[in-house]
């Protein structure tokens, strides 16, 4: 999920250099909304995994 919101970022500013702003809005807004939801789920996985097992 990183590498998609990073590649989002790279479109949004390779766009936003050519001059295609709404292009370049829209696909930094989307790098931002999986970046949210990468660090989201990365604080669920680290709490989940350091629980003990489940018996």
């Amino acid at each position: 999920m990183l590498s998609w919101a990073l590649t989002f970022l790279v479109v949004a500013l390779i766009a936003g250099v050519l001059g295609f702003g709404v292009v370049a809005g829209t696909a930094a807004s989307i790098a931002k909304i999986l970046f949210v939801v990468f660090l989201i789920l990365f604080i669920v996985g680290l709490v989940m995994g350091r629980r003990g097992p489940v018996v």
